[in-house]
């Protein structure tokens, strides 16, 4: 059925599953005799229009089942975490943490990893926290922090955009390609190759997000099809490969505290924390996911549809929350479980092993080959070639062609990415802008894609695919040490079932102060030549 949802400046139309119209609900909720005074809107934070006031969904209603079990919750809830994961088993997995530990072996470079990814899903529950509450992904929402929009949503594009649009990611799945196709390092002659094919892969990513009826299912589907061939090849071939004895190490590195090794280089160490995991400060590119899933209010906020998809494309640009009250805080814990179980149980899990089995796999060849650590130019090739010398041809090729899968799935969730957090942020701030698209966001959705690949293709001839790594790495610790403290304002004004608790405060400010730190080391060695604090 189409809805008919009044906004500040316009109406836009929805197509919520099989649920009442959002003004009905509010209406028929407002006329019971226990609610009959509860406001229609909620104010929250600055420069924002207040937030309509409607009932929570139930999970069964949004996913169109009687009973959310197991097999329905595996089936159809849990999916942002899959796409996140996709992304998180990227260059810092397959590049910037062998690399860090083929240098300076594991202790200390295991327990930053932890750390990192630990604060990271803390970080990740209390954006998507924002999100399920109102709606509003955070580059939206950020724009209710004081001072208001006019800051904080272009300096979260800002951000970003700085950090991903450098393209090394791009160039390291050209590379990884490359390297599968001619089977040996990609070395200098060979850059401007891997550089043309890493454009022609982002060029078939543009085709692959015009299929599918929305986005956000196109990419759950894509990772869902990618992730179980990397964690389970990464698992088989390491428990293979490496000793008990030595996986028995790595644990005890990862788990217990130690100083870096003397000499590590902090800006490839920065570089790691900042991309173990996700993207450190930058993570709340990927919320927007449970918005168009329909978790929460998300139900009602709409979705990022595919081109082809017939449907009218409407996404609300001012969010929706819920009355305090007794069945909506039942409600609200019903979902937040689910989002702990997408977050704790999907994301963390994978995320740990797809930083950690790599690492562990290369550090235990190299340490057994007796050959020196691999250069940057080399690490792409350097876990296929001592597997391949130990153990055949077969498991060498397998080496090359998970680190291409990886490399092109982190590949296709960065572009959808830029796209789509650049298209959320304008759409929801500025009506001129969602008149000149005709309330129809792929209008602008799709040109930003081609125009991004087109801005990333000149940008990777710069640097080299792991320099460019590197930089982009470092810069997502510089939004670690603003944005989850903006997640605390935003979290303390959600209606009272939704806030932030204490330790959630907490582990927020933990995160601005281990980024911030990483962060302020790199700039200081980019600006003096030194860095602030050495290992």
């Amino acid at each position: 059925m189409e809805t008919q949802l009044a906004t500040a400046d316009q109406e836009t139309t929805l197509h919520p599953p099989k649920t009442a119209p959002l003004n009905q609900a509010i209406d028929q909720s407002a006329a019971a005799p226990t609610v009959e005074a509860r406001p229609k809107y909620y104010p929250l934070g600055v420069s924002r229009p207040p937030l309509e006031v409607a009932d929570l969904p139930t999970p069964e209603q949004v996913f169109q089942v009687k009973r959310l079990g197991w097999e329905e919750m595996l089936l159809l809830a849990l999916g942002p975490g899959v796409i996140a994961l996709g992304l998180s088993i990227g260059s810092g997995e397959w590049i910037l943490g062998p690399l860090s530990v083929s240098q300076y072996g594991l202790k200390g470079i295991f327990w930053v990893v932890l750390v990192s990814t630990i604060l990271q899903v803390f970080y990740n529950v209390e954006l998507a926290r924002y999100t399920l509450a109102t709606g509003e992904p955070p580059v939206v929402g950020f724009g209710r922090t004081p001072p208001g929009y006019l800051l904080w949503v272009p300096l979260a594009l800002l951000s970003f955009i700085a950090a991903f649009i450098l393209g090394g990611w791009a160039v390291s799945a050209g590379s990884s390609l490359y390297a599968l196709i001619v089977d040996r390092p990609v070395g200098e002659a060979d850059l401007e190759i891997a550089r043309l094919i890493g454009i022609g892969l982002m060029l078939s990513v543009f085709i692959l997000l015009m299929v599918g009826r929305k986005i956000e299912r196109t990419m759950e589907a894509v990772q869902g099809l990618f992730l179980p061939y990397i964690l389970i090849g990464l698992v088989m071939v390491t428990f293979v490969v490496v000793p008990l004895s030595y996986l028995g190490g790595a644990l005890t590195a990862l788990v217990i505290p130690a100083r870096p090794p003397q000499g590590t280089d902090v800006t490839l160490l920065g570089a790691l924390a900042g991309f173990a995991a996700l993207a450190s400060g930058l993570n709340f590119m990927f919320i927007g996911y449970y918005r168009d899933k329909g978790y929460a209010m998300g139900h009602y906020t709409g979705y990022l549809p595919s081109l082809f998809n017939p449907r009218p494309a409407a996404i609300r640009p001012v969010g929706v929350t819920f009355p305090e009250d007794e069945q909506n805080t039942l409600r609200w814990r019903r979902w937040f479980r689910i989002l702990l179980l997408d977050q704790w149980g999907i994301y963390f899990v994978g995320a740990l092993l797809g930083i950690a089995l790599p690492s562990i796999l290369i550090s235990y060849l190299i340490v057994n080959s007796g050959q020196p650590a691999p250069g940057q130019s080399e690490i792409l090739y350097a876990t296929s070639q001592l597997l391949s010398q130990r153990y055949g041809q077969l498991v060498g090729s397998w080496a090359l062609i998970t680190g291409f899968v990886i490399l092109y799935s982190t590949q296709i969730a960065v572009l959808e990415l830029l796209a789509r957090n650049l298209t959320d942020g304008l759409y929801g701030v500025s009506g001129r802008f969602r008149r000149w698209v005709k309330n129809d966001p792929r209008r602008f959705y799709y040109p930003a894609l081609l125009g991004l690949i087109l801005v990333i293709s000149v940008i990777i001839h710069l640097d080299t695919p792991v320099g460019l790594s590197v930089l982009s790495g470092n810069l997502s610790n510089f939004a670690a040490m603003l944005f989850p403290l903006a997640m605390i304002y935003l979290n303390l004004k959600l209606p009272r079932p939704a806030r932030i608790t204490w330790w959630s405060i907490l582990a927020l400010a933990a995160n601005a102060l281990f980024f911030g730190f990483f962060f302020i080391n790199f700039l200081a060695v980019q600006m003096t030549g030194s860095p602030l604090v050495r290992f």
